[in-house]
Parts: structure tokens; C-alpha cells; sequence
């Protein structure tokens, strides 16, 4: 029996604390389930139907006895049941509410209590039903819904602990948050929605002349949205009134987009009203993902996502890899920047690409798509960003948060960069820290990792920066903090790294001049809309690459890849390796060289990687891993220590899953050293870093046997459709979630 709890009062016997009973009764492990109402025959269908136990004669008696007492009344009636049982309330009682406003709850206790109780949690199961009453209890009502416990500075955390394992045994997933930020929440998310259902229902119901005709002919939508207006009256009148000043000011704020809208209506301003349905759209399913696990944040539930690659097979035919992400990014970020319209075709749809999007749609920016790859941004101008409601939340991408501070380190709002749990592991100072130099205001957690906090209104000052380590991230965000900057600012790297930034500032009319390895840009010019055609991804390619190279009979080509001279480490590595490797159809698009890459198998040979490659294809090196595991001889990589500061240590995950496989390889502080031969199966962990799960999948191709990679949801981030179309080529590869 969970901490000797032999006795469970419920007061109040209607649907939630019917429920709650019932649910109790029947797990068993909160001892005896006692119940109590005011209406004499509530509790006695209680006691025939099973719910409770014991019916309660007396309350003085029944809260003396009780190890654990739930109160689930009325909002309105809280104040006086707790002055009936104050006086017996033991030092040890736990004790608990299941209202939905908090605030009130804890003005009332305090007014009763001299000092308020240890072993008092406050707590809000959000879960119902339109039936109600004792009839209505349903012992799984709180299965897979929500239980907000908000614990006071006297709670123990005992009575934490207690009510926790209370709820969790009925199923429901607990969260806990102090009271006011409870109130704050549920007045946006439910009482202002039934304020709205009521008032709308209320107001159709007015019209003199076609009323019936109007509820006659409603449409589903409509029904869905006021079947909330068919809750019990009296009650949401208790709530408006507990929780006024919460629900007062989300009504505002209602009404006054509301009127944004109507003025928008009333002159035809198609864009204000384009960008209100176009965000509310797009921030529900943004929203609905998230909280459903499928987006962002895998990590927000217990979703896990297995790959298991069967040995053998070949690749061949001609397939075409998602859009590159790293100009998916730039697109977004530039194009909002723009003044005008700006088109992009080819846009990758990846979780990385899609948390950016979300957050200029966060501040402001209308961005219709995207569909098929298809994305219209109505620039903001350089100047013309709002602050956002609340932190901008980038999920896994570490690109999106660093670009992001050079851009937010200028603005005149304050801002907030918050991600998942594995960004949150990720340091960030080397891109605070010069940004810092340059005047901007910003707070990190500890060791220089996230969350950002950074302050508005800040003037920055242009600066020469000479880079420590070749990063396109970090001189990315120096070069755009750099458009707001007064002066010029100018970034110097030790090796040449990715210049999408530089080539995209340039195709958007802002000029960036090129001396040697070092990039400049002055403050004061603008960014005029343009079209992007986004190529495919050569970090994605690779893995087909790379594919085609180890496997016998493959022969595989990938259509329309990025072919930037910075990105093309992959193909002079392999083609080092002795890869057979053609570059065909070589074309530019909207200032980024592309071409069709036809690979064929061919025998590899371990080489010692020239260190001037590694920044060229520093994504790349999970799945050059795995080619080096195939070639013959050893394989010697070196100067690639960033590779422990991406989304996991790749040099450790890689040197962990590749040992598993029993490859012989061995890590160094900046590389591995990697000997060719056999792979062997085995489970191996991706440590939710998408590069590595793919890369793994491929090593398939020359395994032994089948190979489980656990961890993989992030592959979504970058690839969401990799298996599919891995399998396409020719690969046996099963995504397994559970």
C-alpha cells in the first residue's frame, strides 16, 4: 500500500471525484475509498455502484480518520468545506483539490489555516466529460490526460511524491507548475474557450428571424466548438469569478486581435488576414505535434524509434534526396528579412527547417507552405521583426539557435532560445561569447548552453573576429548580427567552412565582400525579395553515397545535389578512397552549384584524410565512418574535433556502435583511427543524433547480420522520409516505434 495510506476520503461525489474514487477503489492501493457528499442520495449511488467503499456519515469523522483527503467541489463551495474540516486536519493528512483555478484555492486555505498544512498539494485534473454526477464515474476518465499539480513552499515533497504516484496510478501524466503561471495557462487554453462557446451560442441563439435555420444547417466544425457551451452553467460561473483577472486579460487580448481582424475584413487587407489564418493554422499543428511527440521534441513522450537494417543488398536507380538544410535555414531567415515576396522551391520539410520557420512565424513574419517543398515568405524588412509571445523553442536544431542569436542580438525586444533535451547539452558560448564582444546582452545556463536569454535594445558595434575553430554556425551568426552592427563587421576562419550565408546575403542584394578567408559586411543595406531554389542536401546524399561506394553491384545516381565548393569534402574524401565517383549535368542554380552524382561500387582503400577536407564535410563523418570500416587498410582521421560538440560526441558514438559491430577503430581527441574489415551485427545506441542512425543503417549493406539502432525519432529533423526512400534504393531497413 503506496506510504501506508489505509484511508482515502473523497468529497464530493461528482464526476471527477466519482471517477477519482472509482479509480482508486479499483487500483487498491490507496487503502479504503471513502466518499462524501451533501446530497444524501449522490453518496448513496455512490455506495450501490460500487464507486466508493464507505459512505460517510459524518465529515468531522470521516477527515479524523482519513490518511489522505481529496477535495472535489465546486470552485465556489471550496472555502467553506475547508473551514468545516480544518479543525481535523492531522499534522500527517495529505490533502488535495481537483479545481481549475488555483489561485482562489490557495487564498481560501490560507484564510483557514493558521499555518498551512505540509501535507497540502493543490492539484487540477484536466479531464471531463458532458455527463455528470456519481451515474458519470468512470474509474479510466484520467487515463492518458493531464494532472497539473501545483505544490506550495510549506508542501512537502513527500506529498508530492504521494500524489503523484495518486494520479500516475490512474494513468494520467502529471505536471507541475507554480499557481499563478496554472491560472495564467488554463484561462488561455479553457476557460476562454468556453467564454467563447458560451457568448457565441448565446448570441445565434438571439437572432429573431433565422436562429433554427442557423442551428439547423450547422456544420460539424461548429458543433465540435460550442459542445463546450453544454457544460453546467453555474459552475463556469464560479470559475470566471475565481480566476477574473487571468480570464479578463486573455479576453483582451481576444478581442483585440479579434478587432485586428475586422478592420483587416472591413478594407480587404488580404495580407493581415492571410498571416491570422495562416499562423493560427500552422500553430496548431505546430503545437498539436509537439505535444502529441511527433515533432521537435520526441522527448516530450515516450515515443522511442528503433531502426533495425537487415544485412546485404544493393543500391541503384535514381532517386533525389531532401532539399539541403542548411539553405532551407537561410531561406527563411533571409526571406523574412527581405522586403517583398520571396518564393522557395525545394524547402526541406525536416523538423530543423520547419522549428526556424515556426519561429519568424513567432515573430511576426507570414509564411505560407510549406507544401511539396513550396514556401512563400511576405518579408518583414531588415527592421521589421516583433517580439515574440513567449521563447522561441528551435527543438533539436543546433544551426537554428546560433543563427538565430546573431539576429536576436539586435532586435528591440528581449528573446528567449530554448530547445529540446539534446540541444540543451550543446555549448552555445562560442557563439555568445563573440556576440558579447560586439555589445549584445546575453544569459546562458551553465558551461555556455541553453537556454539564450538575450536582452533587447542593445547596440552592437562592428568587430574583426578571428575564429578559433572553422564553425559556418558561428560565422554565420557574427556576419548577421553584423547587418545591424554599426561598422563593419568581418570573420576570419582558420579553414574555409560552408558559405551559404555569404552567396544567399548576396543573392538578396546584400553585399559581402570576400578577402582571402575572410568575410565582411557592413550595417545599413536592405534585402530585396528573390526566389531560392533549394538543392538537395549533400549531407544526406551522403549516406546513399556512401552506400553505392561499399556495396558490390551498386550503381546509383542522386539527382539536383548542392555541390558548394565548401560542402565537397564527401566526394573529394571518397573519391581519395579510390570511390567511383562522376559529377554529371554540373549546372548553377539561384547562385548554388548543383550537379547529378552517379556512384558505382568500387573497392576502398584506407587513406590518412587531409585535414584541410574535414571542415568541408565535418556532417559528414559519421557515414565516412562506415566507409572506413569497409576499405582496406586503415583509415586515419584528424583536426575533426568538433565532431564531439554536435548532437552527441559523433567521434565517440561512432567509435562505440562501430566496436559493438566488432570494427576494429579506435578514438582520439580528434578523430579515430579506423582499420578496415568484417562488420558484424548487434544493437547500437544513436544517442538521438540523426547521422549517426543513418549512417548505421548503411553499414547494414556489408553486416553479418542485423544491426538495431535505438534512438532514432531525430532523423526526422534532417531526412523525415530516409527509410522510405532507403528502402526504395534498395536497403532493408524497418522503422519500429513503441
Amino acid at each position: 500500500m503506496s506510504n501506508n495510506i489505509k484511508k482515502a476520503l473523497i468529497i464530493g461525489l461528482g464526476l471527477i471525484g466519482g471517477s477519482l474514487a472509482k479509480g482508486l477503489r479499483k487500483n487498491g492501493s490507496f487503502g479504503e475509498v471513502i466518499g462524501f457528499d451533501r446530497d444524501p442520495d449522490e453518496l448513496e449511488k455512490g455506495l450501490l455502484t460500487g464507486v466508493i467503499d464507505v459512505a460517510a456519515e459524518s465529515l468531522a469523522q470521516a477527515v479524523s480518520e482519513a490518511d489522505l483527503v481529496v477535495l472535489a467541489v465546486p470552485v465556489k463551495a471550496m472555502e467553506k468545506v475547508l473551514v468545516d474540516i480544518a479543525p481535523f486536519i492531522a499534522e500527517d493528512t495529505f490533502l488535495t483539490d481537483v479545481g481549475s483555478t488555483k489561485g482562489n484555492v490557495v487564498e481560501a486555505a490560507q484564510r483557514v489555516f493558521t499555518a498551512l498544512p505540509s501535507g497540502f498539494v493543490p492539484g487540477h485534473p484536466i479531464a471531463g466529460s458532458e455527463k455528470s454526477g456519481v451515474e458519470a464515474a468512470d474509474e479510466n476518465l484520467f487515463l492518458n490526460h493531464k494532472v497539473i499539480l501545483t505544490p506550495l513552499a510549506e508542501s512537502s515533497s513527500g506529498a508530492v511524491k504521494l500524489f503523484t504516484e495518486m494520479w500516475s496510478a490512474l494513468g494520467a501524466e502529471v505536471l507541475v507548475m507554480n499557481v499563478e503561471k496554472h491560472d495564467e495557462v488554463l484561462a488561455a487554453t479553457s476557460h476562454l474557450p468556453h467564454m467563447l462557446a458560451f457568448s457565441l451560442v448565446d448570441t445565434l441563439a438571439q437572432e429573431q428571424d433565422n436562429n433554427t435555420d442557423i442551428f439547423r444547417y450547422a456544420a460539424g466544425g461548429f458543433r465540435d466548438f460550442t459542445r463546450i457551451a453544454g457544460s453546467d452553467p453555474t459552475m463556469w460561473h464560479d470559475i470566471c469569478l475565481a480566476n477574473k483577472e487571468a480570464l479578463l486579460a486573455q479576453l483582451d487580448r481576444f478581442v483585440a486581435g479579434l478587432g485586428n481582424l475586422r478592420a483587416a475584413i472591413e478594407c480587404g487587407d488580404s495580407e493581415t488576414m492571410l498571416g491570422t489564418f495562416t499562423r493560427a493554422r500552422v500553430a496548431r499543428e505546430h503545437f498539436s505535434r509537439i505535444l502529441s511527440g511527433t515533432a521537435y521534441s520526441h522527448d516530450m513522450s515516450n515515443q522511442q524509434v528503433t531502426f533495425r537494417a537487415q544485412p546485404g543488398g544493393s543500391v541503384s536507380g535514381k532517386i533525389r534526396v531532401p532539399g539541403d538544410k542548411s539553405i532551407s535555414h537561410r531561406s527563411i531567415m533571409l526571406g523574412s528579412l527581405a522586403d517583398g515576396v520571396t518564393e522557395v522551391t525545394g524547402f526541406l520539410e525536416g523538423e530543423d527547417s520547419l522549428a526556424t520557420l515556426q519561429a519568424f512565424r513567432d515573430m511576426g513574419v507570414v509564411i505560407e507552405g510549406p507544401v511539396d517543398g513550396n514556401v512563400t515568405i511576405y518579408g518583414v524588412g531588415i527592421n521589421g521583426l516583433q517580439a515574440p509571445p513567449g521563447p522561441l523553442y528551435v527543438g533539436n536544431s543546433g544551426t537554428s539557435m546560433r543563427l538565430l542569436s546573431g539576429l536576436l542580438a539586435a532586435q528591440q525586444f528581449d528573446s528567449e532560445l530554448t530547445g529540446d533535451a539534446s540541444l540543451t547539452k550543446r555549448p552555445m558560448g562560442r557563439v555568445a561569447d563573440p556576440l558579447r564582444l560586439m555589445g549584445a546582452e546575453i544569459e546562458t545556463a551553465e558551461n555556455g548552453r541553453p537556454p539564450l536569454k538575450i536582452k533587447g535594445k542593445r547596440s552592437l558595434t562592428g568587430m574583426h573576429y578571428e575564429m578559433p575553430m572553422a564553425s559556418a554556425q558561428v560565422k554565420s551568426c557574427l556576419l548577421l548580427a553584423g547587418l545591424y552592427a554599426e561598422g563593419q563587421t568581418s570573420v576570419t576562419e582558420p579553414a574555409p567552412t560552408r558559405d551559404h550565408t555569404e552567396r544567399m546575403l548576396n543573392g538578396f542584394g546584400y553585399s559581402v565582400e570576400q578577402e582571402g578567408a575572410t568575410a565582411v559586411v557592413s550595417s545599413g543595406g536592405q534585402l530585396h525579395a528573390c526566389r531560392i531554389d533549394v538543392p538537395a542536401d549533400i549531407s544526406s546524399a551522403t549516406f546513399f553515397m556512401v552506400a553505392a561506394a561499399i556495396c558490390p553491384d551498386s550503381d546509383l545516381v542522386l539527382e539536383h545535389v548542392g555541390i558548394n565548393p565548401t560542402r565537397i569534402g564527401v566526394i573529394n574524401i571518397l573519391r581519395l578512397m579510390g570511390a567511383n565517383l562522376e559529377l554529371l549535368n554540373e549546372r548553377e542554380v539561384g547562385g548554388e552549384p548543383v550537379a547529378d552524382i552517379r556512384i558505382r561500387y568500387a573497392p576502398l582503400k584506407g587513406i590518412h584524410i587531409p585535414e584541410d577536407q574535414v571542415p568541408l564535410a565535418i556532417d559528414e563523418f559519421p557515414a565516412l565512418f562506415v566507409a572506413a570500416a569497409c576499405a582496406e587498410g586503415t583509415t586515419i582521421v584528424s583536426g575533426a574535433e568538433e565532431l564531439r560538440v554536435k548532437e552527441s560526441d559523433r567521434i565517440q558514438s561512432m567509435v562505440d556502435g562501430l566496436k559493438t559491430l566488432g570494427v576494429d577503430i579506435e578514438g582520439t581527441p580528434d578523430g579515430a583511427v579506423i582499420k578496415g574489415g568484417p562488420i558484424g551485427g548487434g544493437v547500437v545506441e544513436s544517442h538521438d543524433d540523426h547521422r549517426i542512425a543513418m549512417s548505421f543503417c548503411i553499414a547494414a549493406l556489408r553486416a553479418k547480420d542485423t544491426i538495431v539502432i535505438n534512438e532514432c525519432a531525430n532523423v526526422a529533423t534532417s531526412f523525415p522520409d530516409f527509410v522510405e526512400l532507403a528502402c526504395a534504393a534498395g536497403l532493408k531497413v524497418e522503422r519500429e516505434e513503441g
